[in-house]
């Protein structure tokens, strides 16, 4: 009898820990169908998106290299309008920047290369001074859309008071002629970097895009390297030689900036940077911001009738260096009805971001920016004009960087190198001061 009972008991007490085994298994299943639902809902498209509008919008987002201002001179724009970037070739203004969630841009200072005599140089410095007036101008009469911004400070200020940031740079060196001084003039008038040079050679420096004559920075280049280093103007690299490039990071008191370039392993164009220049550029600790320019993304396909009439236009503009005002209007009516005509296979923004991949692998994630070159030709698929620039973000969330790796890429990188030249000029004047 005893034994019947201890059976019966270790029966019931078999079946309710069988019960009990069988609900931590099917709680356990569950939680692991749980978890595996929540991840794969979460890299569904709908939640890709909003995850990356969510990112972009938080961010700090800054383009480092924009050509607006050639829109901006041309009689009639209004920059506080919305154009149409299909019909009117104008790739930013103010309420596509707010669509695009775009805080800040630098509105770049461009001049062509002209005479290096003291005619062109007058004529170029002019020149310089309409288009800074111009920028400034515009700004002033849309105080509640914009503002001049001149530090990293006033990125956040601005944002915190929806408007967008304007800084502005200036392309081409040749904007100083052989004047120095012009370099406090111009940082006075606002001016927070400046291209060393654009695609012809001038007095600082030999261009990527011409032949050899200074053999990298000349003698009057390393005295502006230094007086920008002095004044807190970031020295700029795009568009400069490779030994240029390499003279200047052998001499700057400071990290140094390239506004607008790719990686020349993925796309063999002279414009582009080595790997070697990559790690030069973050052991200086400067950025590189991303270029969307497509030629320099991606190798164009061959397009015969297109280069030859790409090819007869800058013969019949002199390869758009020493243009008048008039001159340059026609030459920007001509290129675009050309683009009309014979248009180009763009590169996409998933190649953008192969290059920002690469930039990333090479020189490190806090040496990574961007900077369009809208209305300068930047455009690709997917980014098309400034009201698309949240699909960059889109797709590096897709690629698995993280809002802090974004954020460092939309402009934390591009605002430390900013910091770190405004504080050595201080600390430079202070010690002027102290010393006179």
């Amino acid at each position: 009898m005893q034994n019947a009972i201890c059976n019966l008991q270790t029966l019931i007490w078999t079946r309710t820990h069988y019960k009990f085994q069988m609900r931590e298994i099917s709680g356990l299943i569950f939680l692991i169908l749980l978890i595996f639902n929540v991840g794969y809902a979460a890299n569904e498209p709908g939640d890709l998106e909003k995850k990356a509008a969510r990112i972009h919008r938080l961010a700090f987002t800054i383009d480092s290299h924009t050509d607006t201002p050639l829109q901006m001179i041309q009689k009639g724009f209004d920059i506080s309008a919305r154009h149409d970037s299909r019909k009117e070739y104008s790739k930013i203004d103010f309420p596509r920047m707010k669509e695009g969630g775009l805080d800040a841009a630098f509105f770049a200072v461009f001049v062509s290369q002209g005479p290096r005599n003291p005619e062109g140089y007058e004529n170029v410095r002019i020149k310089a001074l309409l288009l800074f007036d111009t920028i400034h101008s515009a700004v002033s009469r849309n105080k509640k859309m914009a503002e001049l911004a001149t530090s990293p400070q006033d990125v956040s200020r601005l944002k915190k008071l929806d408007k967008s940031a304007v800084f502005i740079g200036i392309e081409n060196g040749y904007a100083i002629g052989k004047d120095i001084s012009l370099i406090s003039t111009y940082y006075l008038q606002g001016a927070r970097y400046m291209t060393l040079c654009h695609t012809k050679n001038n007095d600082i420096c030999d261009s990527s895009t011409d032949s050899t004559e200074n053999n990298g920075l000349s003698p009057f280049g390393y005295e502006v390297v230094q007086e920008l280093n002095h004044v807190g103007m970031m020295v700029d690299v795009s568009h400069i030689s490779d030994k240029a490039l390499k003279d200047v990071l052998a001499f700057t008191k400071v990290p140094v900036i390239a506004s607008h370039s790719c990686s020349k392993a993925l796309c063999d164009n002279p414009r582009n940077l080595t790997d070697e220049l990559l790690r030069a550029i973050a052991k200086n600790g400067g950025v590189i911001q991303m270029c969307i320019l497509s030629d320099y993304v991606k190798t164009p396909v061959p397009n015969p009738a297109r280069d030859s009439a790409r090819a007869a236009l800058r013969k019949k503009f002199h390869d758009f260096d020493g243009l008048s005002d008039e001159q340059m209007k026609a030459a920007r009516i001509a290129w675009n009805e050309m683009n009309n005509q014979f248009p180009q296979k763009l590169a996409t923004v998933s190649e953008v971001v192969d290059h920002i991949d690469h930039l990333v692998k090479v020189a490190g994630i806090k040496h990574v920016g961007i900077g369009t070159d809208f209305d300068g030709g930047g455009a690709v698929e997917g980014c098309f004009d400034v009201s698309d620039m949240g699909n960059i973000t889109l797709e590096l969330v897709r690629r698995g960087y993280s809002a802090n790796d974004i954020r460092k890429i939309w402009g934390e990188n591009l605002m430390r190198v900013m910091k770190k030249t405004d504080k050595f000029a201080r600390k430079y004047k202070l010690s002027c001061r102290c010393n006179g």
